[in-house]
């Protein structure tokens, strides 16, 4: 999850309010010191955290909570408000011809960054290149290199080159066709006058329309004087914030943010090229603050189906709505999900899934639940075309057969058969229906059992 330790110390801070319908100035007092400790230990500058819980501090005491409403829905409508306009805008990027450079220290992963938006621009429709100029990196080149052919985008690089700024003009006149340029900078250990005057120099010969920063997320307080130079040397028009997948603060990012009076553009959520995020501001604090972000969700569901028909243009999921549901069905669900990224991630989207209800989760559950899943499809793996169709068939002996055959055990197997019955039961109850009665099942599934993911984390209560 995305500043995974201050959502959770945020919605510690907000439970403290539970079951309160007033709020008393002491109750205001301690929420705000409350929510001071969880932003500075994410790393957030204090003059704006310090911003921050007054503004939250003096709404909260001075605006009187709608009707019905209770004191801990008031504080974190009231929280959400006031950190959306913390992080700003996203940064504008329009979908048309452009040149963007990156800039950023050495370990920031500009260079895994550069094939990631050069991937989400062309899943855009426009036709990228990155140009690769860092010539001071053992292994830039051929990093590159890899990560632009995993994109499946235009690269430009000069392996025997020592000049940075000729690699540069010339990556933009060897790529002319392409819509976008990204022109990826060499980076240094410290701001060093050499980076600085090196970066400054392409600059110049590139011309670029947007410079962007990448900041590794675990930066901290550093992040303040990279901001400061980098912006007074070339102009930062946005920021990109790489490894939230793991256990970094992140506050430093915004305090660069902040710094640069720029806002942030993507977030790098993952090691491949397609982990990658435009950055939503609503959706952002959605998500940290456990409410979930549908619009991200949305946008995953679609190209994850997308890609797995691609892959088998004979597959259509709406079919599932029409015939029967077979285990090769349910195989290309579970591959779809694959591709939605890690699904920590893709729980903290779903509103109510997400935030609070993880907290309560062991550490480990998303790791068994994938675990889960790869076993379930080593079985399928292990099956004839004949027990993927009609999964009835598959007796005592075949059981037998499809553990020995997949390295499971029976049981495995059988699990795998029963969670195929459930979603095939709810499935069923789809066809024939309007969208209306759709939303009404799909409310009433959230609070039962259904065969959903819930089912495959080995509870009974799927959120699907």
């Amino acid at each position: 999850m995305v500043l995974d330790d201050l959502g959770t110390s945020l919605r510690s801070s907000l439970d403290k309010l539970q079951g309160k319908s007033r709020l008393s100035e002491s109750d205001v007092e301690e929420i705000v010191k409350e929510i001071q400790r969880s932003l500075l230990s994410a790393d957030v500058d204090v003059s704006l955290v310090m911003e921050l819980s007054d503004s939250i501090k003096s709404r909260a005491l001075e605006e009187e909570p709608p009707g019905g409403t209770t004191a801990k829905d008031h504080v974190l409508k009231i929280v959400y408000e006031e950190m959306v306009e913390l992080v700003g805008d996203s940064t504008e990027l329009p979908l048309e011809n452009q040149t963007i450079l990156l800039a950023g220290l050495q370990g920031s992963g500009k260079t895994t960054s550069a094939a990631k938006m050069a991937w989400w621009f062309s899943k855009k429709g426009l036709r990228p290149a990155v140009i690769q100029t860092d010539t001071f990196r053992p292994g830039a080149y051929d990093q590159a290199k890899q990560m632009c052919e995993r994109a499946e985008v235009e690269f430009y690089g000069d392996p025997d080159s020592d000049d940075p700024v000729e690699i540069a003009r010339e990556g933009l006149a060897a790529t002319e066709d392409a819509d976008v340029h990204i022109v990826d900078t060499a980076g240094r250990h410290a701001l060093e006058d050499d980076l600085i005057a090196e970066i400054e120099e392409i600059e110049s010969a590139v011309d670029p329309d947007r410079s962007l920063l990448v900041l590794d997320a675990a930066i901290g307080q550093g992040a303040k004087d990279q901001a400061r130079q980098f912006e007074s040397s070339i102009g930062i028009e946005g920021v990109m914030i790489t490894k939230l997948d793991g256990t970094a603060k992140g506050g430093g990012a915004l305090t660069a943010v902040n710094e640069t009076d720029s806002s942030i553009a993507f977030l790098g959520t993952g090691e491949t090229v397609q982990d990658i995020e435009r950055f939503e501001p609503s959706g952002f604090i959605s998500r940290l603050l456990g409410m979930g972000d549908l619009k991200q969700l949305s946008e995953r569901v679609e190209r994850a189906m997308e890609e797995a028909q691609d892959e088998d243009e004979d597959w259509d999921p709406e079919d599932m709505l029409k015939g029967e549901f077979t285990l090769k069905d349910m195989k290309k669900q579970m591959d779809a999900m694959n591709r939605m990224g890690p699904l920590d991630q893709v729980m903290d989207m779903i509103p109510g899934m997400g935030g609070g209800m993880m907290d309560q989760l062991p550490d480990d559950a998303m790791d068994v639940t994938q675990d889960r899943m790869r076993r379930f499809e080593r079985i399928m793996d292990s099956m004839t075309e004949e027990e993927l169709t009609n999964p009835r068939v598959v007796g005592q002996s075949r059981t037998e057969r499809i553990a020995r055959g997949s390295g499971t055990d029976e049981e495995t197997v059988r699990q795998l058969l029963e969670q195929h019955s459930m979603m095939e039961q709810t499935i069923s109850q789809f066809q024939g229906m309007g969208e209306g009665d759709m939303q009404r099942m799909m409310k009433k599934m959230g609070g039962e059992g259904g065969g959903g993911l819930g089912d495959m984390m080995g509870g009974g209560k799927g959120p699907f």
